[in-house]
């Protein structure tokens, strides 16, 4: 089957589980994990078997209704409910959709019947990601051309959603539509969620996909064989600037000086209106082994070394030719407002 006939979240009826792809085993094995309780929940996004921001809040949504039909009768529900969410919702700081997603399930527990409620708020969050993400999807294609060279960065398509993507949404989309581009996905260290998760995504949807190492994007923007770049984001701040996975601001700068438009796919969840600029979103730094060890067969850096290792950095917002959106492109952030609805985190 193919991981493009899969979705990334899902919630299985029968047992009333979370049912997540394991993305740390990708490209290698497809293994589903079921997920019920806050603990295990929580430890599944901290180390990556689910990421991308929409994903995460759609786990987190999901994870806690699976852990609200768990607690006894007897349990006082509220703060049984209270302590999961708090332990879910710390996981990861930089990605505003856990948060969110949340948010909005602690205000459905609190409904007359908290069970019903938690039901349909966790299956409207699920849904809700479906179709901005196909609107996105349009959106985007609307940018690009039959052919075009388009270059991303980390992992922003269907297996950092439930289904389509961000910043992959309108290849996606183009490609259901008989369209063919040349997708140019960088490694993306020290995690390689570009190598082993988009490239894998492109190659299922039968793309034209090439791998590159994060510091060739400048050699292969020089060459003439991009035409746009797409990247998703963890956060957009009420300026425009915006965090990604840690190396798109070094895209961003190189899309400035070779001229090519630079792209940021942004769901209206992940746009947070509280928080004024760039400087103000909290970065999250990540484990030393991750750089020195992790893919190595022997450890590659000597021991003792300090070891730099965020997750994120931000683009600022001059940087960004437009956002992608559910409710079409914007070119100024000034124009968040107008689209602002009181459900995302209001």
């Amino acid at each position: 089957m193919s991981i493009l006939e899969i979705d990334t979240v899902s919630f299985d009826e029968a047992t009333r589980e979370l049912v997540i792809i394991d993305q740390t085993l990708l490209p290698g094995r497809l293994e589903l994990m079921r997920l019920s309780d806050a603990a295990s929940i929580r430890e599944a996004i901290r180390r990556l078997c689910v990421r991308g921001a929409p994903a995460i809040g759609v786990a987190a949504a999901l994870g806690l209704y699976a852990c609200a039909v768990r607690i006894a009768p007897e349990a006082d529900f509220a703060a049984e409910f209270a302590r999961c969410a708090e332990q879910i919702e710390t996981a990861r700081p930089t990605a505003v959709n856990l948060s969110w997603a949340v948010k909005r399930m602690r205000k459905a527990a609190c409904a007359p019947q908290p069970l019903e409620a938690l039901r349909a708020e966790a299956f409207a969050i699920r849904d809700e990601d479906i179709r901005v993400c196909q609107s996105i999807g349009e959106n985007g294609l609307a940018l690009i051309l039959d052919g075009d060279g388009i270059l991303t960065h980390c992992n922003a398509g269907q297996l950092a959603t439930v289904r389509y993507g961000t910043a992959l949404a309108p290849i996606h989309v183009g490609a259901r539509r008989g369209m063919h581009f040349r997708v140019y996905t960088d490694e993306t260290r020290p995690l390689l969620q570009g190598a082993r998760l988009s490239a894998y995504e492109m190659v299922e949807a039968g793309m034209e996909t090439t791998v590159l190492c994060d510091n060739m994007a400048a050699s292969l923007m020089q060459s003439g064989a991009v035409q746009a770049v797409f990247v998703g984001c963890d956060r957009v701040a009420r300026n425009g600037d915006t965090a990604n996975k840690i190396g798109t601001l070094g895209v961003a700068i190189l899309a400035r000086h070779f001229s090519l438009p630079f792209y940021v796919c942004a769901p209206f969840s992940t746009i947070d209106m509280a928080c004024p600029t760039g400087a103000d979103i909290e970065i999250e730094n990540r484990a030393a082994d991750e750089v020195t060890e992790m893919w190595y067969k022997e450890r590659m850096a000597p021991q003792g070394v300090q070891v730099y290792n965020p997750a994120f950095d931000v683009t600022p917002a001059s940087l960004i030719t437009a956002f992608v959106t559910e409710r079409g492109v914007i070119r100024d952030p000034k124009d968040f407002e107008k689209y602002w609805e009181e459900k995302y985190h209001g």
